[in-house]
C-alpha cells in the first residue's frame, strides 16, 4: 500500500520537516520503494517532483527535502505499486488542468476492475487506476458544471457524490487540490493534524529529528498535515474515520462527509 502526505495552510509554508519523515518511509523505515512524488502550488502555477526511485535513496528527494519551497498546498505520495510497472508514467501525483487551474490527486489503495469510459477530455497516459480515478472524476466534474468552476460547496458536494461511485471498488484512500484548498479521502487511513499558536515542539516517528515550530512561525500562522499514518509521536494527530470525505482550507477542515453508503454502479 502507497502513503499520502499532504499539507494545507493560511500562509506559504515549507513542508521540509514532515518531508523529512515521509521520505523515509519509501524504503528506509517502511516497504513502499516503487517511486514517490510531490507537487507544490506557487500561485496559479505548480513544481512537481517525481523519481520511480525510493525516496529514501533518491538525490531529487533530497533536494526536496532542503530546499524549503513555500507553498500554501503541497501533495506527496511514496508508491508500493498495485497497477502498473514500476516507471515514471505510473507514479504519483498526478497533473491536469481543469477551469483553468492545475489539479493534483494522488491516490493510496486498489480499485479491482475499475475501467470507467472516457470521453477524450482527460485520458490516462500509465496503466494505475490511480489515474484512471482522476481523469474520471475530472470528465464528470467537467460534465457537470461546463467551462465555469462552481463554487466551493457545489463542488464539494458533486465530489462526494463521484467518491461514492469509486469507493465501491476497492481502497480510495486520496488528496486533491487545485491550489486554492484541499481535499482527502480517508477510505481506510488517513489522520491530521493543524498546528497554530500556541506552537510548541515536535518529534518525527520516523527519525530523530525535533523542531520547535514557535521559533519558526508568527502567532496567526495554521498548518493542516495529513499523512496516512502520523508523522510525529509527541503531537495529538486526529485520526480520520473510515469513509469520510474532508475539505480543507486555509490550514483546517471546514467541511466533512460521510462516504459510506457506496452504490454498487459502474462508472460511465
Amino acid at each position: 500500500m502507497c502513503q499520502l502526505l499532504g499539507m494545507n495552510c493560511n500562509v506559504p509554508t515549507d513542508i521540509c520537516f514532515s518531508f523529512s519523515g515521509f521520505q523515509a518511509r519509501g524504503g528506509a523505515t517502511d516497504v513502499h520503494s516503487d517511486g514517490w512524488g510531490i507537487a507544490f502550488f506557487e500561485g496559479k502555477g505548480t513544481r512537481i517532483f517525481l523519481d520511480p526511485q525510493p525516496s529514501c535513496t533518491s538525490p531529487v528527494a533530497e533536494l526536496v527535502r532542503n530546499y524549503p519551497i513555500h507553498s500554501k498546498n503541497v501533495i506527496s505520495h511514496i508508491r508500493k505499486a498495485t497497477q502498473g510497472a514500476i516507471g515514471l508514467e505510473n507514479t504519483h501525483p498526478f497533473m491536469r488542468e481543469l477551469w483553468g487551474r492545475y489539479w493534483i490527486f494522488a491516490h493510496n489503495g486498489n480499485l479491482i476492475n475499475f475501467s470507467p469510459d472516457f470521453d477524450g477530455s482527460f485520458q490516462p497516459v500509465g496503466l494505475t487506476d490511480s489515474e484512471r480515478a482522476f481523469c474520471w472524476l475530472l470528465q464528470n466534474l467537467r460534465q457537470r458544471f461546463g467551462s465555469t468552476a462552481p463554487a466551493r460547496a457545489d463542488l464539494f458536494l458533486s465530489l462526494h457524490e463521484l467518491t461514492l461511485q469509486i469507493a465501491s471498488y476497492g481502497e480510495f484512500n486520496y488528496l486533491l487540490s487545485n491550489g486554492d484548498c484541499l481535499f482527502a479521502h480517508a477510505s481506510s487511513k488517513l489522520a491530521y493534524i493543524v498546528r497554530q499558536a500556541p506552537f510548541a515542539q515536535a518529534h518525527l516517528n520516523d527519525q530523530d529529528v525535533t523542531v520547535d515550530f514557535s521559533e519558526l512561525t508568527k502567532p496567526e500562522d495554521r498548518v493542516a498535515i495529513i499523512a496516512t499514518l502520523p508523522l510525529t509521536d509527541n503531537e495529538p494527530w486526529t485520526v480520520m474515520q473510515p469513509r469520510t470525505l474532508w475539505h480543507f482550507e486555509e490550514g483546517e477542515p471546514v467541511n466533512t462527509l460521510e462516504t459510506r453508503a457506496a452504490p454498487p454502479k459502474k462508472p460511465a
